[in-house]
């Protein structure tokens, strides 16, 4: 048991310091964007890459999730590893054909992307390479000092290349294409490293069925969840004008940004609960109970904060022109705690118990509020209207992933182990 916590706490250290590299090198690209591009230029950046994220969601297909819990559970036979693998990758070559295909046949009804074809070209190479990231297959043999290693060199290589490519407004979609190197360089290393270490299997109907049917679920998850996840520029761009996604897109940026301080906490314990939960709960219950209250204790705190210090925070990073960005900047400053519950509470008990469908109704939920609301609210209010749909939908989200809890398996109780069947219910 020793020998578990020493590992998991050089994991949570390793997958720290790339959020140390997540957070430090946006400190010097983000400033850079917004002076050199404007609200209007970011806005378009906003746009299309929140375009790319839809993508990005097909493609992995919630693989980032059920993949990373298959190999946590099989760790310890390669053949099992080299299987799943043919699986994900074979079903993600479908998937990226078909999201390409989708994505170029909307942007002619865009008018944001029909009018300028680099953009869409860029965030497509910007969602395929994100895509495949093997970035799960590390994360399932907790080896997040690997992962770590490949994010932090990747974004060295993207910052460099920022400098030296984007320089004026009419640069932003060279900004889009500068951010897929990154992308690219951790999906090459990523799983040139990953078929070193397991053996390489041909990508067969029936394992491609098999990891299918295995990302389904989370695939619903991630799919709803995007809506008012990630997708959230992309559905201001379509009721307001690119300029006020300028305003509400670095907003939300650093609102989530805030609470990514605590995502190597969460990357660390999720493939180490789902290991557990294997054995029995009793161990699963005390691990999630610890990270349960520093997720959502560094929650309160980083929300708090927020609200403090988005005056200087806005004029610091973004500059003058961006001065309506300090409202939806306190607005958005629920995220970090509404997030910490849900990821700590909900997604970080429920998934790995199996209780997979319980987790989509909530998600499902969220995303109709979310649109419904983005609907009612962006065409009137713009960027304030959205930034408070956006809190309302995570606020639903939260609260549904409580209730679920206490409904299914509260993890402050021990209870005989949850089996597959019974995960599903």
């Amino acid at each position: 048991m020793k020998r578990f916590r020493g590992k998991l706490v050089q994991n949570v250290l390793a997958l720290y310091g790339a959020q140390a590299a997540r957070k430090i090198i946006p400190l010097i690209s983000l400033p850079y964007l917004a002076r050199t591009l404007g609200p209007a230029g970011w806005g378009l950046v906003a746009f299309v890459t929140a375009l790319a994220e839809f993508m990005v969601i097909v493609i992995d297909f919630g693989f980032n999730l059920s993949a990373t819990r298959e190999i946590a559970r099989h760790r310890n036979s390669p053949e099992r590893c080299g299987e799943v693998m043919a699986g994900v990758l074979g079903a993600q070559a479908l998937l990226a054909a078909f999201a390409v295909v989708a994505s170029v046949t909307a942007a002619q009804w865009i008018p944001a992307l029909r009018s300028d074809p680099r953009l869409l070209a860029s965030g497509l190479v910007y969602a395929v390479a994100c895509g495949f990231s093997p970035t799960w297959f590390f994360q399932g043999l907790e080896w997040m000092r690997i992962s770590a290693a490949l994010e932090l060199f990747s974004k060295l290589t993207g910052l460099g290349a920022l400098f030296v490519f984007v320089h004026s407004p009419a640069d932003a979609w060279k900004a889009v294409l500068v951010s897929t190197i990154p992308a690219v360089a951790s999906m090459v290393v990523g799983l040139f490293l990953a078929l070193r270490t397991i053996p390489w299997l041909r990508p067969t109907p029936v394992l491609v069925r098999e990891a299918l049917r295995m990302g389904w679920p989370m695939f619903l998850f991630r799919s709803t969840e995007s809506l008012y996840g990630v997708g959230n520029a992309f559905l201001l761009g379509l009721f307001a004008p690119v300029q006020y996604v300028g305003y509400f897109a670095p907003a939300e940026k650093i609102s989530k940004a805030v609470f990514g301080l605590l995502n190597p906490i969460r990357e660390a314990v999720y493939p180490r609960l789902s290991h557990l939960a294997q054995r029995g709960q009793s161990d699963a219950a005390s691990l999630a109970r610890v990270s349960a209250a520093l997720i959502i204790g560094g929650g309160v705190v980083l929300g708090g904060a927020l609200v403090v210090f988005a005056p200087l925070l806005v004029r610091i990073f973004l500059g003058g022109e961006y001065a309506q960005v300090v409202v939806i900047v306190r607005i958005m400053a629920a995220l970090p705690v509404l997030l910490a519950v849900t990821h700590a509470i909900g997604l970080q008990w429920l998934l790995p118990m199996g209780r997979d469908r319980a987790v989509n109704r909530v998600v499902m939920g969220a995303a109709v509020v979310n649109v419904v609301l983005s609907v009612l609210l962006a065409p009137r209010f713009l960027h304030v209207g959205m930034a408070c749909a956006v809190v309302c939908s995570e606020t639903f989200a939260s609260v549904g992933m409580v209730i679920a809890v206490l409904k299914f398996s509260p993890f402050w109780k021990t209870s005989p182990p949850v089996t597959a069947a019974e995960g599903q219910a």
